[in-house]
C-alpha cells in the first residue's frame, strides 16, 4: 500500500479540538501500534497485512507527525498518552496488546504507568518495545537532534531538507538494510505535511521529559503486571546493543531478541523477523 492509499484508508478523529488520523483493521485481540519521531503510524505498513490478519491493528498518527494536528508547540509525551485513551474509549477498545517503537516507547511506558495505577481508559494486555530511548542515559541522540534541540534549533529548522532527513536515517538503518529511494520520499512527506517540518525542534522535547520522569517510565517497565518484550536491532547507534545490555541489567527476567546487524528500524528493515517475535510473544 502505498502513502496516499494509507491516507484514504484512514479515518480522522477530533480530540480536544484537534484531528488525529488513525487506522483500525482486522478483528480479533486488540494490538496498538505506537510508532516513532519524526515519521508517523505509516512505519508499519510492512507488518499491517500480516498482522490484521490475526489482531484488531489499531494505530495513529500521534499529535505533530504524519496527519494528524501540527502546530508550533511541544508535546508532553502524557499528552499522546491521553489521546491514545481517547481514542481508544472511542473505539470502544477494553483491553489491548501493545507494540511501540522510539518515541512511541516512551508513551508506551507512560500508558504502562498509568495501567499499573489503574488510571488508563483500557487495560494493557503485553508490551512489545522496538528500539528506542529507554533509558536516557543510554540513548545517544543524533548530532541534529542534539542541536535541534539546543536555544539555535529554532533557526536551524530552516534549514532542514530532504537530504539530511535521507543523511540521518542512512546513518540509524543497518548497514546491509538502508532505506529505498521511496522509504525517504515517504518520510520527507510525513514529516513536511501541514508544514510539520517547520516544528520539529519542538517535537524533540520529549528527550527532556525523559530525563524529567526517568524513574516513574523505567519504574513501570521494573514492575509491569503484563509480559513485556523488547526485540531491538543491535547496530542501530541511537539505542542498539548497548541499549540492550542496559535493558537486561535493569528489567528483572528481560525478556530480549537481539537482531543482529539490523539498526534503528527494524519494522521496516527486518519485517518478517519482527513479525516472527510478535506471534511468538503474543500468539498467532
Amino acid at each position: 500500500m502505498q502513502l496516499n492509499q494509507w491516507r484514504e484508508s484512514g479515518q480522522f478523529l477530533d480530540i480536544n479540538h484537534q484531528r488525529v488520523f488513525y487506522q483500525t483493521e482486522g478483528k480479533g485481540p486488540v494490538l496498538l501500534l505506537i510508532h516513532g519521531y519524526p515519521t508517523a503510524s505509516f512505519d508499519w505498513i510492512k507488518l499491517w497485512p500480516a498482522l490484521t490478519k490475526t489482531f484488531r491493528c489499531v494505530t495513529l498518527d500521534m499529535l505533530g507527525f504524519g496527519f494528524s494536528t501540527k502546530a508550533p508547540k511541544k508535546h508532553l509525551i502524557k499528552e499522546q498518552a491521553a489521546v491514545i485513551s481517547a481514542l481508544m474509549e472511542h473505539l470502544k477498545v477494553s483491553h489491548a496488546h501493545v507494540l511501540s517503537h522510539d518515541y512511541g516507547d516512551t508513551v508506551a511506558q507512560e500508558l504502562l504507568a498509568q495501567h499499573l495505577e489503574k488510571s488508563l481508559s483500557f487495560c494493557i494486555n503485553s508490551l512489545h518495545l522496538l528500539n528506542g530511548g529507554l533509558f536516557p542515559e543510554t540513548h545517544r541522540a543524533l548530532p541534529i537532534q542534539k542541536l535541534l534541540l539546543s536555544p539555535i534549533g529554532g533557526l536551524l529548522i530552516r534549514f532542514l531538507n530532504k537530504n539530511a532527513i535521507r543523511k540521518s536515517m542512512h546513518n540509524i538503518f543497518g548497514q546491509n538494510t538502508p532505506p529505498s529511494d521511496r522509504d525517504i520520499d515517504d518520510f520527507w512527506a510525513l514529516i513536511t505535511e501541514n508544514n510539520g517540518h517547520k516544528y520539529m525542534h519542538l517535537l524533540l522535547d520529549y528527550m527532556k521529559q525523559r530525563k524529567q520522569y526517568r524513574e516513574r517510565w523505567v519504574g513501570a517497565l521494573q514492575n509491569a503486571n503484563v509480559p513485556v518484550r523488547l526485540t531491538a536491532g543491535m547496530a542501530d547507534p541511537i539505542s542498539g546493543a548497548h541499549m540492550a545490555a542496559r535493558y537486561r541489567a535493569l528489567i528483572p527476567n528481560a525478556d530480549v531478541v537481539e537482531l543482529a546487524d539490523i539498526g534503528h528500524y527494524p519494522q521496516i528493515e527486518s519485517a518478517e523477523v519482527v513479525l516472527e517475535s510478535v506471534f511468538e510473544f503474543i500468539g498467532n
